[in-house]
């Protein structure tokens, strides 16, 4: 169904374009697992981008909450769209009659790891533009060419373990499951901060 080859040029190609034009999810991908990779990748650029936001010196008040709001929606939002891959991964596996549910479980998931390879994606595109900053301070680029390297190696290694992982889940040696996130923070009926303020409204 995929390969982490193909997703990272996924990856890269759309955060390349969406520092030169306004992001979207191109139409055309063709793989509802692409596109809907594309969707959870545009939710981490997004939430890259809101939180550089919240960095900015003098920041107000006002916005930094309504930064944190946005950042709290966007988070919710790429966290569930890593549920639908794994969900969309399995729909998959299970007209073939897999996982093999007698193999050894994987702890982390196919989803979890795309999520790592598209937040690696940003670091690298931002990595590089240090690199080649002109007004950088004596010995910035070579340190940010130095963290390029790691990053890119780190980036490999996952890679050939996502694919390592979807190859032995198709061949039935290993298996991994839905894990559901359940955060509480956005939900009124489960953190404290809100429900007991509802109730003594």
């Amino acid at each position: 169904m995929f390969s982490a080859k193909q997703i990272i040029e996924l990856q890269d190609s759309l955060t390349k374009l969406w520092h030169t034009q306004p992001p979207s999810v191109p139409e055309n991908l063709g793989n509802e697992a692409l596109t809907l990779i594309a969707t959870q990748h545009l939710a981490n650029f997004e939430l890259w981008h809101t939180e550089d936001e919240a960095r900015v010196p003098g920041a107000s008040d006002a916005d930094m909450a309504r930064v944190k709001r946005i950042i709290d929606v966007t988070n919710q939002r790429r966290n569930d769209l890593v549920e639908k891959v794994d969900v969309l991964l399995l729909e998959g596996l299970d007209g073939k009659g897999l996982p093999n549910s007698s193999a050894e479980l994987h702890s982390e998931t196919p989803g979890l790891i795309i999520d790592r390879l598209s937040i690696l994606s940003l670091k690298l595109f931002h990595t590089q533009e240090e690199v080649e900053r002109k007004d950088a301070p004596p010995g910035h680029n070579e340190r940010n060419r130095k963290r390029y390297d790691i990053l890119a190696e780190q980036r490999k290694d996952l890679a050939d373990c996502l694919d390592r992982l979807w190859q032995q889940v198709n061949s039935g040696e290993r298996r991994f499951k839905l894990y559901r996130q359940m955060k509480m923070y956005n939900d009124p009926t489960l953190n404290p901060k809100v429900y007991r303020m509802n109730t003594s409204s």
